[in-house]
């Protein structure tokens, strides 16, 4: 993100909440005195002060009339955070690292027209490589995850090896395969039986399904991802910037 775009108390929020996320600070410890904090950030008392302020807003810190400010001991607030995505690969790729699988259902199964036609499969091809996960952040089951693979790929898939890394890893890392892009599409939803059994949520509960073709070179499809996010703990936030066009300005994803 280019910074001299972006407020300077808002730079300095951002770094303090990622201090809270990452357990820089831990909940309940006293965070450095605005002095402190401006001269770490070569700024004003003021600009630290609008950052703090927005924070206690938030719940992230807690004033303490003639004592200081504090991290909120609030951990269903800070893991919360945890689960925001801000609509870049990157950020996607942060949270599956930080994800822990806790169940996987590899199975072969018949290759229906829809699928095929995702991964841009012959017609000939007749079974293909579904793996079911359920993926949690912390003690928080927060996604049930359906990959689709062709046989070639899925076959070098384990069960044991999906346990201990992502799949995202197992398939750049140990097989090899260089993912360039991804199209993905994202909709708000309703929790089935299944997905509401493995998320610990009544059934018709809201969730944010995402699904995702991940492509390598030349565009060549070679997994499709169904993702079921529990509601509750997963926000979606995409920042807008206006662009200035012959006919006027328009609103477009802002890149980092």
């Amino acid at each position: 993100m280019t910074t001299d775009l972006v407020p300077r108390y808002y730079q300095i929020k951002q770094a303090i909440k990622k201090w809270i996320v990452n357990n820089e600070v831990v909940m309940g410890e006293k965070i450095p005195s605005e002095n402190e904090l401006a001269a770490q950030f070569k700024v004003s008392r003021l600009t630290v002060r609008q950052a703090l302020s927005q924070l206690i807003q938030e719940g992230f810190l807690e004033s303490r009339r003639g004592d200081g400010t504090y991290v909120t001991k609030n951990a269903g607030l800070i893991n919360s955070y945890n689960l925001e995505f801000s609509g870049f690969m990157d950020d996607l790729f942060y949270q599956i690292s930080r994800s822990k699988t806790k169940s996987v259902e590899i199975e072969k199964i018949e290759a229906i027209r829809s699928i095929k036609e995702k991964l841009k499969l012959s017609s000939k091809v007749k079974e293909i490589i579904r793996i079911k996960r359920v993926r949690f952040i912390d003690s928080n089951s927060f996604a049930h995850t359906i990959n689709y693979l062709p046989l070639e790929i899925g076959k070098m898939i384990t069960k044991n090896t999906l346990m201990k890394k992502p799949l995202l890893q197992i398939m750049e890392q140990d097989i090899g395969i260089p993912f360039t892009e991804a199209f993905q599409t994202i909709e708000a939803s309703f929790a089935d039986q299944e997905v509401a059994e493995k998320l610990s949520v009544s059934p018709g509960s809201p969730i944010l399904f995402v699904e995702r073709i991940m492509y390598t070179k030349r565009r060549k499809p070679v997994e499709l991802v169904q993702s079921s996010y529990r509601g509750d703990l997963y926000k979606y936030i995409v920042r807008l910037k206006t662009v200035r066009r012959k006919k006027g300005s328009v609103w477009v994803h802002k890149e980092e």
